[in-house]
């Protein structure tokens, strides 16, 4: 007996055969904490539930052929958080790294990890590069996973590199253009986004992307994100698609 046909593979289907795709999608993944209050829990079972938001939408993108799914999972500021949420965070990252592995590895999911990833505790550092080794060669999908990371700090790191390679020599003052920051940045060899989702409503970027989200396209929904699953990305999608990416050229530009 075949599977049921289902509202969700319908919006699946339509969106795939509408076409222009995001090649990156970019999430900020927020209101955990205001999920699990909603519901006289503590926040730790918001991050908890998160995670089947985080399993849904990767095996989706993966589905839809995403060349890139970066999220937003913990921030250099998220470090000032109460430690006991911290570490409760850390041991959930860790135990998910653990439990989703192989199942990225059978689905040819590339996982990749950027950011101050050395400031985090030896055991989620140690899982998350094993992760990131093991499945290094795989050609499908590009898990990105932004950990302890701030965009201004990236910039920074990439300013220090060149002014380095430019004191040595290795490069001049003439070579300095956007191509050569770009290619000093965590995300280089990748796609720039081509769509920012944010949950929970907040109209900021939180130090996300900053340099990476010069034309991005942007969907914010008020859903927190343990309640973000399929129906709600291809909403984006959908909304994504039917925008004029101009990049400061005028509409007749682009279709003539």
């Amino acid at each position: 007996m075949s599977e049921e046909y289902t509202d969700i593979d319908k919006l699946r289907d339509e969106i795939i055969a509408g076409g222009n795709l995001p090649r990156h999608i970019a999430i900020i993944m927020d209101g955990n904490g205001r999920w699990a209050k909603q519901r006289g829990l503590p926040r730790t079972a918001g991050h908890s539930e998160g995670i089947n938001s985080v399993r849904e939408i990767t095996r989706e993108c993966g589905n839809l052929g995403i060349e890139v799914l970066t999220l937003y999972t913990f921030s250099a500021e998220n470090w000032s958080r109460p430690k006991t949420e911290v570490s409760a965070l850390m041991s959930l990252l860790l135990k998910t790294i653990r439990s989703e592995i192989n199942e990225l590895h059978k689905n040819n999911v590339k996982f990749t990890i950027m950011g101050h990833i050395k400031d985090l505790p030896p055991k989620p550092y140690k899982g998350l590069i094993e992760g990131v080794e093991k499945t290094k060669n795989n050609t499908g999908l590009n898990l990105n996973l932004a950990l302890s990371y701030g965009s201004r700090a990236e910039i920074l790191d990439a300013v220090r590199e060149i002014a380095a390679k430019t004191k040595s020599g290795t490069i001049g003052i003439k070579d300095i253009n956007e191509k050569l920051l770009s290619d000093h940045l965590y995300t280089r060899g990748m796609p720039d986004p081509d769509l920012l989702i944010r949950t929970s409503g907040e109209l900021r970027l939180s130090n996300f992307l900053l340099w990476q989200l010069a034309y991005t396209e942007i969907f914010v929904t008020p859903i927190y994100w343990p309640a973000f699953r399929s129906k709600e990305l291809f909403e984006a999608i959908k909304n994504y698609q039917k925008r004029e990416r101009r990049f400061g050229l005028t509409t007749e530009q682009i279709t003539n």
